[in-house]
């Protein structure tokens, strides 16, 4: 089984809006997403930048931001809905922009997340993220009660994320 964290963490933008975070086995969502694009971004990276290698990270580290938490009061539900659902949104605040969909599958004791994808890039299919399995008491726990964070945690790109 996986182990999940929920947290909320204030936006870089609107520090008064809290967004919803998640970390899988102790690695936020977005750094495993970044891992996952890296090689995706290239051809589309080559040549876009003054510092390419750093930019380029840059870019791959911060695609995605959580969803804000304002967005979804009225879905509480959100994170168990067995359906493909956005778990990240984009950086520029606008989920809808640059999502990161996985299906979510509920069982009586487990919850699954798996087919990762990004919509606006058809061409590079499921992402190898996942398959992640929790344990449902576990998950429902975190999710009822997430940390609240004082700062976003997942600080700068490690230097060997660069796609150059």
């Amino acid at each position: 089984m996986n182990g999940i964290e929920f947290f909320h963490y204030p936006s870089d933008e609107h520090p008064s809006s809290h967004l919803w975070g998640l970390r899988v086995d102790g690695t936020d969502l977005r750094a495993h997403a970044a891992w996952a694009t890296r090689e995706r971004w290239r051809p589309e990276l080559e040549d876009q930048f003054e510092d390419q290698e750093r930019e380029s990270a840059e870019l791959i580290w911060r695609q995605h931001d959580g969803l804000g938490v304002v967005d979804f009061e009225d879905r509480p539900d959100h994170f168990l809905s067995p359906a493909a659902v956005p778990l990240l949104g984009c950086s520029c605040g606008i989920w809808g922009c640059w999502p990161l969909m996985a299906r979510i599958a509920v069982a009586p004791t487990t919850v699954t997340w798996s087919s990762f994808r990004q919509p606006h890039r058809a061409q590079w299919g499921e992402l190898p993220i996942g398959l992640f399995v929790f344990e449902r008491k576990a998950y429902e726990e975190a999710l009822r009660s997430p940390a609240v964070l004082t700062e976003d945690p997942l600080g700068p790109p490690p230097a060997r994320l660069g796609v150059v």
